[in-house]
């Protein structure tokens, strides 16, 4: 089979590899498309070590051509969006069977722009933050795939105002598709705001803009921190300050929860599908690749030049 791999030296390659066969709980889908997530610069810059050279791809749709020990036989066939630990820029990949979701009629290309981000969104929304009506809400990364999805969950669970946070002008035209109240650009927040406060913050950056985000929670909010794009440093709340107003630090890790309790990202997916599916949410495919051109596609998404989801077309 063809195969994405990811060399030592951090170039990527088309290879022919052999068809991996799936062990005890997993299923192997034959690929027709591959979601393109952050997870990609993560590894290809080292910060998630893995032993090359590596089939990155976290994220597959396509058909079931066969299943393992413990896994029901007729599923075989059966179109379908998987979470997986690696191998989806492949023709043949593997998935754990909990994690793979039947799609019904839904397009195989739509379906794999669901991918980790799709579950993601729908977690910070009503697990994490559970944002409540007529709550105000901020999201920063405001026009990627998250947080495209996130102000729709967000909207759909009643939440009164939605503020994003992007990086550019292009970023900010972009997002508006989606429902914002207001965008603002980086360099503008907090400023703009003057001295508005949030029940809810979403916010994958970290560092000065965790802290910030903490300041500009209102009585009883909610700062849900789900990534640190921005800075690793460490961010110290006085959990004395947050009793006296109300407020919360919480933290939501995806990657995590599929290690630890598979089946509750694998119902978030099935809720997070069914929106999709009965047209309530958008999930917005901006770019396609080819098989060959994934180095070009994780270079543009590091650099932040993309916005909404792109995939690669493996079939």
């Amino acid at each position: 089979m063809k195969a994405v791999v990811l060399d030592p030296d951090d170039h990527y390659r088309v290879a022919e590899l052999d068809e991996p066969t799936p062990g005890p709980g997993q299923v192997a889908i034959r690929v027709a498309y591959a979601g393109i997530q952050w997870g990609d610069t993560m590894v290809r810059d080292g910060h998630f070590p893995v032993q090359r050279p590596f089939v990155p791809g976290f994220e597959a749709a396509g058909h079931i051509a066969a299943v393992g020990e413990g896994v029901d036989a007729h599923r075989v066939g059966e179109p379908v969006t998987a979470l997986t630990t690696a191998g989806a820029y492949a023709e043949v990949a593997l998935a754990p069977a909990v994690l793979t979701s039947g799609i019904g009629d839904l397009p195989l290309r739509t379906a794999a722009g669901l991918g980790w981000g799709a579950p993601t969104a729908y977690d910070l929304v009503d697990t994490a933050a559970q944002v409540r009506p007529g709550d105000s809400v901020l999201i920063h990364a405001a026009a990627g795939s998250v947080g495209t999805l996130a102000v729709q969950f967000a909207r759909l669970a009643g939440a009164g105002r939605i503020v994003g946070v992007v990086g550019n002008g292009r970023r900010a035209d972009y997002a508006a598709q989606f429902g914002y109240d207001q965008l603002l650009l980086r360099e503008e927040f907090p400023t703009r705001l003057g001295d508005e406060r949030f029940d809810v913050i979403l916010d994958p950056v970290g560092g000065s803009t965790r802290r910030t985000g903490l300041e500009r929670l209102a009585e009883h909010g909610r700062l849900v921190a789900y990534g640190n794009l921005g800075a690793d440093e460490p961010v110290l709340a006085d959990t004395n300050d947050l009793l006296m107003q109300g407020t919360s630090l919480v933290t939501y890790n995806s990657n995590l929860l599929g290690r630890t309790h598979p089946e509750r990202l694998a119902d978030s997916v099935r809720r997070a599908l069914d929106l999709v599916a009965d047209g309530r949410v958008r999930v917005d495919i901006t770019a396609e690749y080819d098989l060959a051109d994934l180095g070009v596609a994780v270079q543009r998404l590091a650099e932040g030049a993309t916005v909404g989801k792109s995939v690669l077309r493996v079939a």
